[in-house]
């Protein structure tokens, strides 16, 4: 079965990167850097809370 809040956090996590490096080709590093501890903080959440292990 799919655990769709699992799947949800794992397309954020890609919109974020996609955000991020936008940011970076923008020359914004500290709001990609912002962006970059977000996704980490989310996957993290990911895989301790949404995924069975």
């Amino acid at each position: 079965m799919v655990n769709v809040l699992a799947t949800v956090a794992a397309v954020f996590v890609v919109v974020l990167f996609a955000v991020a490096l936008l940011a970076l080709a923008a020359g914004e590093f500290a709001v990609a850097g912002v962006v970059f501890l977000s996704a980490s903080i989310v996957i993290y959440f990911r895989e301790k809370r949404l995924v069975d292990s």
